[in-house]
């Protein structure tokens, strides 16, 4: 095992698919040259694969996706990178009308091999134009997978997986998360979808975590142990769509109480769809309603304070935990 960032790991993954397969592509603002990639995940590949294969573009999201998906019709296994979540909306058709339906509207002719790579979330006061996480807009598309990696390990085999999927895949990558690190095995590996992972074992709560959320009940379980002797089970789904219902629901039997844990808003958000469905099939083993968190129904302001104020933190999530299970 060796212990690398997250980013590094995204990069694994990539130089790993495109030795292998000369149809592996990257697409996107100065992937290439400039900023080496947004956060810098393709450092080096460009030298490594030249300009046909790590594809710098004009600042145009649409041409962007019309490139990716017209390379993924023609055989080929394109990763485009859209330099903030936010962006996605200038090219939205494209993902809404276009790939997420092309294999439903050919009569299954086209299995397309589409990796929508989308850095999200918020990053210590970047504003409302560069801080979103959009993962619920994408959950309600038909034909989309989703993918939300909060750690290295899971970040580099679930990459692996999107790139061969045979599925158009939407890949969050949360800010916060470049820069830390995790264990990866030097042997190659990939994670199926659709199977979430217990983080930490609990018998009082069970906190079901996206993204980079998993950090935050991390450490609300850690303060809970030792202040109240509260045990916290923490799962991390890994993919949206398809949804480990039934590990959610495994360790719902063992706890009684369920919070399901985002930094999207709370609105109609990822909660609110996992809420529903472990309620359809599990309400039985709860003793509690569901409990869930996200971020408050507003835009994400830029001043660090107000930011703290909309985004679930430790202590916010604590407050919430002490107050409706009456810890």
């Amino acid at each position: 095992m060796r212990i690398i960032k997250y980013s590094d790991a995204l990069r694994e993954a990539l130089r790993e698919e495109m030795t292998k397969d000369e149809n592996v592509i990257l697409i996107g603002e100065e992937v290439g040259q400039g900023y080496r990639g947004c956060f810098g995940v393709s450092t080096g590949l460009y030298e490594e694969f030249g300009p046909d294969r790590i594809i710098d573009t004009p600042i145009s999201e649409n041409s962007i996706m019309g490139l990716g998906i017209g390379a993924a019709l023609m055989g080929m296994k394109p990763i485009v990178e859209i330099m903030f979540s936010d962006f996605v909306a200038v090219c939205f058709d494209g993902v809404l009308n276009q790939v997420s339906k092309i294999k439903f509207m050919s009569g299954d002719q086209f299995n397309l091999n589409f990796v929508l790579r989308l850095p999200g979330g918020v990053g210590n006061g970047t504003g409302p134009h560069h801080s979103q996480c959009l993962e619920s807009i994408f959950m309600s598309i038909p034909g989309l997978d989703i993918a939300v990696p909060s750690n290295a390990y899971d970040a580099k085999g679930l990459l692996k997986t999107s790139i061969n999927h045979g599925n158009p895949v939407v890949f969050f990558e949360h800010k916060k998360l470049y820069k830390t690190e995790g264990n990866i095995p030097e042997k190659e590996y990939a994670i199926p979808f659709g199977r979430g992972i217990v983080v930490r074992k609990g018998k009082d709560l069970t906190i079901v975590a996206i993204s980079y959320m998993v950090k935050i009940a991390e450490e609300v379980a850690d303060e809970m142990k030792e202040s109240l002797g509260v045990e916290i089970e923490i799962i991390d789904p890994r993919t949206l769509v398809p949804l480990d219902i039934e590990i959610i629901g495994d360790s719902v039997k063992k706890t009684s109480r369920l919070l399901v844990l985002e930094e999207g808003n709370e609105r109609s958000g990822v909660a609110a769809e996992i809420s529903y469905r472990v309620n359809e099939k599990f309400s039985d083993y709860l003793d509690y309603p569901i409990k869930r968190i996200g971020s408050k129904n507003s835009p994400i302001p830029m001043t660090p304070k107000l930011e703290k104020a909309i985004i679930p933190n430790k202590d916010s999530v604590i407050s919430e935990i002490r107050k409706y299970f009456e810890i």
